[in-house]
């Protein structure tokens, strides 16, 4: 419960606020939660001409699915955080695969967001690490195309894959412009 309390904060401020890229780049100064547009979030990973890493993001595309019901994700543990943030969604963590592991096709979190319907539809997948259980990034996908962020404040390593909704800033950019 900890975890769940500790990641919700993190990513609302990580998303609302900034964070400071692997890359060592800083961010913006932070924006208050309550002047947030859809478009207030401005950290972006850095462009690279890194090729994808095509059969792990198919593997994670694979392995969530069945996470298309959100039914199923529920059933399975992920839980509702409450964090809902302009350009990423909504957040449910699984919180028993917190660890200092990276694993593709076990992502932390799912990213939703809400069709005009009223139903969930699966966007992204998160993988978070709390920088306590490692102070170097995680070794993520296979080569450099990807790139987690540390919320030193909140002790924690965070990348998105958007691997159910194109995002035209790029595949690990932390916001996509198409999710409300």
């Amino acid at each position: 419960m900890q975890h769940r309390l500790l990641l919700a904060t993190a990513l609302a401020v990580v998303g609302c606020r900034g964070s400071t890229a692997v890359s060592g780049m800083s961010e913006p100064a932070a924006t208050s939660a309550s002047t947030l547009t859809p478009n207030a979030h401005k950290h972006v990973v850095p462009p690279n001409d890194e090729p994808l890493p095509v059969k792990e993001l198919a593997d994670a595309r694979s392995a969530t699915a069945r996470y298309q019901d959100v039914q199923r994700a529920l059933r399975d543990g992920y839980v509702d955080i409450g964090v809902v943030l302009p350009n990423m969604g909504r957040h449910f963590l699984n919180d028993s695969l917190l660890d200092n592991k990276f694993e593709a096709g076990r992502p932390e979190l799912l990213v939703y967001m809400e069709d005009l319907g009223g139903r969930m539809k699966l966007v992204a997948v998160e993988y978070a690490v709390p920088l306590t259980l490692t102070t170097t990034p995680p070794e993520g996908f296979a080569g450099k195309a990807d790139a987690w962020f540390a919320d030193d404040r909140f002790q924690l390593w965070t990348l998105h894959a958007w691997i159910w909704r194109d995002n035209p800033d790029g595949i690990f950019n932390p916001t996509n412009r198409r999710v409300p």
